[in-house]
Parts: C-alpha cells; structure tokens; sequence
C-alpha cells in the first residue's frame, strides 16, 4: 500500500513569489497520494493569507491553519503534526521547494525498506536568479556527524506517530527544532534510510542560514542544547560545545570507565631529522604518548626488530619502568605481522595500533580515541594526523570504484573541508593503521591485522573487515597528532597489494560517507 505523506509547512511572512514557487513544487509532485497542511504563524504581510487560501481552494489536499498570534516555528510546525492524517511527515520550509519527483524517490524507499522510521536525501541550493548550486551530497546514515552537525536537514522525511511519541517539536529550540527532532526520532527509530538525490532545493534569501551561516545565531544556541540533552538520553558521558564553525558542535566524551589501553607499536627504533633535531622516533613517540594519553590507564607494547639498537630499548624501559611490554621481531618486516604479535602479548581491554613515527599534540589524546567505544556500534576509532607542515595526513580513508586513498590530503590543518567535514567528527569508510582504537574482542572477531598484506591497504582490509561486523568506524576531529610519514621507510604501493583488496571485498561506486567528493 502506498503511504500518505502528510507535507508540514510553517508559514510567516514568506515574500510571494517565492511562496508561489514553494506551492508549485508541491502541485507538481509526481507521487500524489500527499496532503499538504500549511499554518500561517499570524504573518503580517496581507498577501500571505489569501495566497495560501487560494490554494487550498483549488486543492482539496491542501489545508490552511490561521494562527491567532505568533507561536514562532516550533509552535506552528505543531499545528501541523496534530493534524496531520499521513503516516509520514515531510518536513518543508515555506521558502523552498521539492524536486518534481521527491515524494517518489521518499515512496520507494519506503516499500524497499518497511521498517524506515527517517528518511533524508541529499540537497543544493537556489539562487534568487532561479540558479541551483552548492550540491551537498550526504552521507549515509551517520550518527556521530549528526550530533556534530546537522547534516540531514533536508529532505526529513519523519514516521508521524514516532514523531508524536516523542513529542513532537519542542519549545526553546526554534531555528534548531528539526535537529532537535531529528536526534530524538533517531534514538528509537528502527531504520534511517538515506536517498542519495537531489530532492530538496534550500532557497537563499536575505537573511536565511542557507546563504549566511552567521544568519540565525539563535540556533546555534538551540543546537547545543539539543546536543547536550541528547547526550544525556542516549546515554554517552561526555560534553558538548560550540565547533569551530557556526553550526557545528565539538564531542568529548569522558574517559571509558573500566578501560585500560594497550598501545601497539611496531618498530626497528630508527632515528631521523625532524623540525631541525634528530629523534629517535618511538622514544619520542612514547614521550609524547605519555604526555598526552589523559587518565586511561596503559601499556605500552613495543615490537622491535633484532636490529633495534640496546640503548633504544634501555631508554624506553627508563621512560616505562612498570608499563612496558617488549616483543622481539625476528622475522621480516610486516606491520601486519608486528601488530598481531603485539596482540597475543598485550593484555588491554583496548587495543590502539600506532605508528612509531608521532608526535601527539592533544591533551586526553587516549582518552578521546577511546571514549566512543563504550558505544557497542562503535567498531574502531581514528585520529586527525599531520604532516610535519602542518597539513593534512590523515582524515579518513575513502573507499569508491575509482581508488582507496586518503581524504583531504596536503590541505591546511584550518581547512573546514566541503561542509565541514574536516571540522567534525564523523564516520568514515576507513582508518588509517598508523593510529586506531578498537576494543580487544572487535580485534579478535575480525582475526587482527592480515599477514597476506605486510605493508600496504592492511588497514584497509582491516577496516572493511570492522565494518563487516555492522560497527561503525569513526573519525575524531579533535585527536591531533603528527605524522612523520615515510621517515623510517619509502613508501611504495604494489598493484597486487590493491588487487587483494578489490578481490576480497566489494568497492562502492562512491564513497558512502564522503559522497561530497562524487564528480
């Protein structure tokens, strides 16, 4: 049976031609089993009313409610839910306007997946002139983003008697309501569905968020509130703070109560010149480490090559007297190898992989990676990795038909990245080896590290194989270290090492969590 999709409106002072588009865009809907409830907020422009009552006199599915008084948004859009007789909300502004085949592609995705409780689709934006631009191609269903940001937004698409037993839109939270409701809907919904089209055109006009992200700081204000109470409801320990950008929110979650981390770390305790100084590289690295961990407890596990030089070890057993576990390495290099090793004699509840070769910047740095897995969809967690230039190591790694590489490579460590994505943290396709946290039982179930891939796209493979467990893989804005890549070894890629890769798991088109990066 097809659904009833019950179109949400709020109106108030909308300028007319505009709202004349936004009542075409509705009309003109392929799929027509919608009604459409539009409530105007007591605007004051004479125009606004006998417009609206225009069209619902030459449509029977549209229905107008006349507001007494001003209620603002969050009020109005209520008006609407209460009403409403469909069995999904459509969230639409008064000022924008729906692809001619939106509530189609929403209807589909429906009789695919019965159980969906929110479905959002991809969205750009439209210019005064008419233009569209500025296409933000959304990620699947990512929640850790979306209490960073509130990247769904449009198209919401909303199961009505969810949004009723939650409570619908709540008051205090105008110009941040719908991510407010979106967090709320999300923590009991059965199924999130992402559409990967275009179906929502964001209107910029003077004075909407969609041209001026500084235009409402009300909601930034709102935003955070709904972050922190959602936090609380779902249950994470930790947080929540104004980002680096106008709408975005910065997570930090508390230490992980019970957990001790074992960090692995492979190496032949080679030295280089770095900044204008020699380092010996997992001194350094330990140094660092022990600096900036926070109040997880460790052990750290180093595994050495036979050429490691004496005084390396005796350096490190001074800087870890009671903490340090030595595994000699007698075989021929593998990151692979060296890291499972590290395993068998490490006896953490966490496991952190990491690279000899960095130097860790930001307090808690322990902490932070650690703290999203006492969440059991979290598979694995990643830092934000810089070059010794300060640009961008490592962001993520994304995985499409094209290539498996590093996301946001060379770009300035203040780089927001296309919609923030450099600036929040997220899911990702994958993590880099150099620097990951998993809990010792993920470690285990997937087999560890893949011998058959000693030193490249082994933590590819690792990380479709977390994935493969239905854990997600998220990525820390904030967990800053450097690293000095390629110092202790060049870097060369065989094709046979990729090919392992392709033949053992399915690469997607696109990228399913940096989809913005589709040409």
């Amino acid at each position: 049976m097809r659904p009833l999709f019950t179109i949400a409106t709020p109106v108030w002072n909308t300028p007319l031609d505009v709202l004349r588009d936004t009542i075409k865009s509705v009309k003109r809907q392929s799929f027509t089993r919608w009604e459409w409830i539009l409530v105007d907020d007591a605007s004051t422009d004479p125009g606004v009313r006998p417009m609206l009552r225009a069209a619902a006199a030459g449509d029977r599915r549209i229905r107008v409610i006349e507001r007494a008084s001003n209620g603002h948004i969050a009020a109005a859009s209520n008006d609407a839910v209460r009403e409403a007789t469909g069995e999904f909300l459509v969230l639409l502004d008064h000022d924008d306007t729906l692809a001619p085949r939106a509530l189609t592609y929403v209807a589909k995705a429906i009789a695919d997946h019965p159980d969906a409780d929110y479905i959002y689709s991809d969205e750009d934006k439209l210019s005064p002139e008419g233009r569209y631009y500025d296409p933000f191609r959304k990620p699947d269903w990512s929640p850790e983003r979306l209490r960073c940001q509130n990247y769904a937004s449009h198209l919401s698409v909303l199961r009505t008697s969810l949004v009723r037993g939650v409570g619908a839109f709540r008051p205090g939270f105008d110009g941040s309501q719908d991510h407010d409701l979106v967090l709320r809907v999300t923590e009991v919904a059965r199924r999130v569905v992402h559409i990967p089209e275009i179906l929502y055109h964001w209107r910029v006009v003077p004075g909407s968020a969609a041209g001026q992200v500084d235009a409402k700081p009300y909601a930034w204000v709102a935003g955070l509130k709904a972050v922190r109470e959602h936090l609380v409801r779902a249950g994470i320990g930790g947080t929540a703070d104004y980002g680096p950008i106008q709408g975005t929110y910065r997570i930090a979650r508390n230490p992980l109560p019970g957990a001790m981390a074992s960090v692995i770390i492979p190496t032949r305790g080679g030295s280089s010149e770095v900044w204008g100084r020699s380092r010996v590289l997992v001194v350094d690295t330990v140094r660092s480490l022990l600096d900036k961990a926070g109040a997880t407890p460790l052990e750290i596990v180093v595994v050495y090559d036979t050429a490691t030089p004496p005084d390396v070890l005796e350096r490190l057993r001074a800087m870890v007297p009671e903490r340090l576990v030595l595994v000699p390495f007698h075989e021929s290099f593998s990151f692979s190898a060296k890291c499972n090793a590290g395993f068998v004699a490490s006896s953490g509840n966490i496991v952190v992989l990491m690279n000899d070769d960095l130097d860790i910047v930001s307090e808690g740095f322990i902490d932070a990676l650690v703290g999203p897995l006492g969440e059991d969809d979290v598979g694995m967690t990643g830092a934000r990795l810089l070059f010794s230039d300060q640009t961008i190591q490592h962001a993520g790694l994304s995985f499409s038909a094209k290539r498996l590489y590093h996301v946001f490579r060379g770009r300035v460590d203040e780089d927001p990245g296309p919609f923030c994505a450099l600036a929040v943290n997220r899911e990702a396709s994958g993590l880099t080896g150099a620097c990951v946290a998993l809990r010792r039982e993920t470690y285990r179930d997937v087999g560890g590290m893949s011998e058959t891939l000693p030193m490249n796209f082994n933590d590819v493979d690792f990380s479709y194989k977390v994935r493969h467990l239905g854990k997600r893989l998220v990525w820390l804005a904030d967990a800053r270290a450097f690293h000095f890549e390629s110092q202790t070894r060049k870097p060369v890629v065989n094709q046979w090492e990729a090919d392992v890769v392709a033949a053992r798991w399915q690469v997607p088109a696109y990228d399913v969590y940096l989809p913005e990066l589709r040409t």
